[in-house]
């Protein structure tokens, strides 16, 4: 990863801190992207990187964070949206969003779509995003972007994650020719990560195997990392990884291309962006 630059969101604590100390292993210059100013420093400082500090329940820190990077960063080869949170009560963002639509979902598509043009005129690139497999058990409603009518906050957070793998399903067939690629991925059930720090009852469940087998970080990160550094990405171009095994398992809608570019059209004009 010698010469390579990484952005990697959510990278302040949990598998992006782990993915962000394993590039830069291999030679990557690393933007670590976090919400709390301590704790991405300290990331920033354990692996000689750039700590930049942006909350995604804010789309100012977000459109702040993607003049920063285009002006600091003149390529960008990976783009990890990795940050992320899971919530059991219901509350909205000074945006007047749900806040788990817009940090999941909603802010990593604007930060990509800010980074989009840098992303694909400088050489090839990847877009990275972290999903979940609990994508399986939601669906998304075009009319209901954010889940208003849906009673379950878990049920809410696995619609976040499906828009998560629909946009990457529509930013492969946006960008084809460009040589950017884009995956999305499940990193498995790793407890005590900052995803759970406002759910204790799903860091519970998790830490006692009830969601499903527990990962560690390492395990959690690997994926990110196989992603980034994987030596012909369009192997992976447009597909969901269940950790590291390809075409993982996915709700339908997952698959729907006219779903996908509907998502994508609606999404944009939500955020006031100009149609592509």
């Amino acid at each position: 990863m010698a010469g390579r630059t990484v952005v990697i969101t959510g990278a302040s604590a949990g598998l992006g801190a782990e993915a962000a100390r394993r590039l830069a292993q291999l030679g990557a210059t690393v933007a670590v992207v976090g919400r709390s100013p301590q704790k991405t420093a300290a990331v920033a400082r354990e692996v000689g990187a750039e700590p930049l500090v942006a909350d995604f329940a804010r789309l100012t820190d977000v459109r702040a964070l993607a003049d920063t990077l285009l002006d600091r960063y003149p390529r960008i080869d990976v783009l990890a949206n990795n940050a992320g949170v899971v919530l059991t009560r219901r509350s909205r963002t000074e945006d007047g969003h749900d806040t788990m639509f817009q940090v999941n979902y909603l802010a990593p598509f604007l930060l990509t779509n800010l980074l989009l043009e840098r992303l694909t005129s400088t050489g090839p690139a990847r877009v990275i995003s972290t999903s979940s497999k609990a994508n399986r058990s939601a669906r998304v409603d075009l009319d209901d972007l954010d889940g208003a009518g849906t009673r379950s906050e878990m049920l809410r957070y696995g619609m976040t994650k499906l828009q998560n793998i629909l946009f990457t399903r529509e930013l492969t067939r946006r960008t084809q020719g460009t040589g950017l690629t884009a995956t999305a991925f499940h990193p498995g059930v790793v407890p005590g990560t900052e995803i759970n720090r406002d759910s204790p009852l799903i860091g519970a469940l998790s830490r006692y195997r009830l969601l499903g087998r527990v990962a560690t970080l390492a395990e959690g990160a690997a994926p990110l990392v196989h992603l980034a550094t994987m030596a012909d990405p369009e192997t992976a171009n447009g597909d969901y990884y269940h950790c590291l095994k390809p075409n993982g398992p996915v709700h339908p809608q997952a698959k729907d291309d006219r779903l996908a570019a509907r998502l994508w059209d609606r999404t944009a004009e939500l955020l006031g962006l100009r149609a592509t």
